[in-house]
Order: C-alpha cells, then structure tokens, then sequence
C-alpha cells in the first residue's frame, strides 16, 4: 500500500484557491493539468510501500502523536519547481507553522519509532495544483493570498493512483 499522512484544506479554501487559477488561466492563456481540487493535499509525511500487515502498526504510531489543538493556515504565495513542460506548480503555506513543524516532528516519530518508513527531508508546507509550463499560473500563485482557515484533524491516505482509483482517506485523527 502506498500511504502518507496528509492535511485537506476545506472546500472554501479550494475554492477560493480554484477561482484564482481560474482567472490567470483565462481565454488565450496555455492548457495546463490541474491536480483535481478534491486532491489538494499538504503531505506532513510520505510512507511509501507498507505492507497491508503493517496497517495496524502506522495506526497505533499516529495514535501516540502528541497534537496541540487546531492550526490555522492558509494558501499563500507560490511558484513551481523546476520549468519543464510538467513542472509542479505549487501554492505555499502560512499560519501557525511552528504548530505545523510540531505536528510534523510527532509523526516522524511515531513512525520512525515502529520501525515505519518516512521521508526524512524537512517539511516545506505547500500544496502541488498542477503540471505545466505556465508563466501566467506562476505568477498568479506568487501573488496568492487565500482565506484562513483551521486544520482540525490530519489523515492517513492510500495512494491508489496506479489503479487509477486516486486517494482513499484510511482514517483521520483529530488535532486537540
């Protein structure tokens, strides 16, 4: 199974995000590959390969992850990595991230403490909205501000993207 542990901004604050690349891509400007709305996801830690034995394993590592209650957040600024024709265009995340970079620490040592996989590179708190070589879309997301908004659980996810099936939400866990 391919899990990672993720947030989903709320249905407004995609929405709000949506209407701006909405606007930058108007008539005349280049076709671009959006990552569906409903995947918009800002991965905390990324698994891998678990086998589905070790489900329960990864279960009890997020239960022990110490939360300090709700976090505010919002969409801002952005840009892309790289400049490729299917360069992942991004939006950043601001708030409380030093309650983020917490909530991130715990999990990697939940995981890391049952013998889990984790990707062990530092959190960069962002959002992956499309692939493409877009100059407009770039420049609408540095300029992006979106709605605050508080993130009040985090989830597990099953990546079934290589049956073409997208994400499975396992189980979520509340923040406080």
């Amino acid at each position: 199974m391919r899990l990672f542990v993720a947030i989903f901004p709320p249905e407004d604050a995609r929405a709000h995000l949506r209407g701006r690349i909405t606007d930058a891509l108007a008539p005349g400007g280049r076709r671009v590959r959006l990552t569906p709305p409903e995947r918009w996801h800002l991965t905390l830690s990324f698994l891998g390969e678990v086998e589905p034995e070790r489900l329960p394993d990864v279960h009890r590592a997020m239960d022990d992850v110490p939360t300090a209650g709700p976090i505010t957040l919002r969409m801002s600024g952005g840009g892309s990595f790289g400049r490729g024709r299917s360069a992942p265009l991004w939006v950043g995340i601001e708030g409380d991230l030093e309650a983020l970079a917490g909530l991130h620490a715990g999990i990697r040592d939940g995981l890391a403490g049952a013998g889990l996989p984790y990707e062990t590179r530092p959190l960069t708190p962002h959002l992956t909205v499309a692939y493409a070589h877009s100059p407009e879309l770039r420049e609408a997301l540095s300029g992006y501000a979106g709605p605050s908004w508080t993130a009040d659980e985090y989830v597990l996810v099953h990546s079934r993207h290589a049956e073409r099936r997208g994400y499975e939400i396992l189980r979520a866990w509340p923040l406080g």
